[in-house]
């Protein structure tokens, strides 16, 4: 057996490299296989059907809320005595039949603030909608990021088998010269059977993701996903000031709030509206028989709220009170959201700091440390521990730089998602 070249070394650690950087300077294009999951998502989501049908439900009260209450027929007979039947009987003038009809008409302004009302509740419902909507996404873009992470990781510590396997021969090659220990073997060994135990872990947190990820696009646990294919990074040009501002003015959310303000606000007028009378028309018409004359009527009943300080009133004061609950959380919701918005700004910043910081620095100076190592360990200098640590310092790196990745996507699929700018391509300023 012998030991691994340094040029060997060198060449398959500066592909590592290369192949961890690359997606440094690349803009992300949408990937196929992560937009059609997002697809599938939006397809199949039950909860999203859910909220759909709500919003229709919602549609649909609107024109019920703007019609009139439904007509009122009466069928009748009016008789004298009860001994025998008098219709038609001119002695008995009052025995009649009695057809009539009533409608009863709200006082004006009354249908169209509950139509207004309807309309607004409907509009909040659909802000709902899409606020589901972009949550989904995320959801979807998370998990895919997290399998993506995994993989990579697993495929990282596939390459890194292979170089302790030649430390291992090396070590195994020095042995049979007596130049080494067979502690050094085993340890070489130990530490690959280390690597081979942490990737079988990762493939059990891929089967917990890829169940997760079919639940979230409506499929079985157990259907099959495909590994995700190489995902390029994404720019990011937005300033934390300019991500609250569109917030402000495009999140669903806060646009859900502002129409149940509204509604409120409806709910007021109607309240106060309440302190006038509904009107009832009837109109009459008492068939008598035996040619007497037939009887008409036409009648107007108005309900007097003669109950305003227990009812009318109490009810405004119900209304107002809800308009200040309404403004009140949407305030709430505005601040929550420029939390998460700063949350998630601030974890994709550090991310670009620390796959900057583990591209430029830790991973090629770790790199130039194992190279050494290496040298010192063939002429006897260096022993296999340094050898190891340093060898696993760069696999941890490699690995941190992924998980960063992984971290950087994630919070740009929930700043997306909270900004209303779905699958857009987003930028920093320099500084910020």
């Amino acid at each position: 057996m012998s030991t691994p070249s340094k040029k060997t070394l060198k060449l398959v650690f500066l592909a590592a490299i290369a192949l961890s950087c690359l997606a440094a300077v690349q803009v992300r294009a949408e990937d196929p296989g992560l937009q059609q999951l997002i697809d599938e998502a939006l397809r199949n989501s039950p909860d999203l059907h859910a909220s759909r049908s709500r919003v229709s439900a919602s549609e649909y009260r609107i024109p019920q809320a703007q019609t009139l209450p439904d007509p009122m027929i009466t069928f009748g007979y009016q008789n004298e005595g009860f001994k025998k039947f008098t219709y038609g009987n001119p002695d008995n003038p009052n025995a009649q039949g009695i057809f009539s009809a009533s409608q009863t008409i709200p006082f004006p302004g009354k249908l169209s603030l509950k139509g207004e009302l309807a309309t607004r509740e409907s509009e909040s419902s659909l802000a709902n909608y899409a606020a589901s909507r972009l949550r989904i996404i995320a959801r979807v873009k998370e998990l895919y990021f997290d399998l993506y992470n995994t993989y990579k990781s697993i495929d990282l510590i596939n390459e890194r088998t292979a170089l302790f396997t030649r430390v291992e021969e090396a070590a195994l090659a020095r042995y049979s010269t007596g130049k080494g220990s067979q502690q050094e073997v085993l340890m070489a060994q130990t530490e690959k059977y280390m690597l081979l135990e942490k990737e079988e872990m990762l493939r059990q947190k891929t089967e917990s993701l890829e169940a997760m990820l079919n639940a979230a696009i409506g499929k079985p646990a157990n259907a099959p996903l495909s590994k995700p294919s190489d995902v390029q990074q994404s720019i990011f040009i937005y300033t934390l000031d300019e991500l609250i501002t569109i917030s402000g003015e495009q999140s669903p959310e806060l646009q859900s709030r502002d129409k149940m303000i509204s509604a409120a606000e409806t709910k007021v007028e109607m309240a106060k509206k309440d302190y006038y009378p509904d009107f009832t028309i009837t109109g009459s018409y008492f068939p008598r028989g035996n040619n007497m004359e037939n009887m008409w009527s036409l009648t107007t009943s108005v309900n007097i709220p003669i109950f305003y300080r227990s009812k009318q009133k109490q009810a405004v004061n119900e209304a107002e009170a809800s308009l200040s609950e309404a403004r009140s959380e949407k305030e709430a919701t505005k601040l929550m959201i420029a939390s998460v918005i700063r949350d998630n700004f601030a974890m994709l910043k550090a991310s670009d700091k620390l796959m900057s910081l583990y591209k430029d620095g830790l991973i090629p100076k770790s790199y130039q440390d194992v190279e050494l190592s290496l040298s010192g360990y063939k002429t006897g200098t260096v022993d296999a521990l340094t050898v190891i640590t340093r060898l696993k310092s760069v696999i941890d790196y490699e690995i941190a730089y992924w998980n960063q990745f992984a971290e950087r996507e994630k919070a740009i699929a929930r700043l997306e998602a909270i900004t209303n700018l779905p699958g857009a391509v987003i930028k920093s300023q320099a500084g910020n």
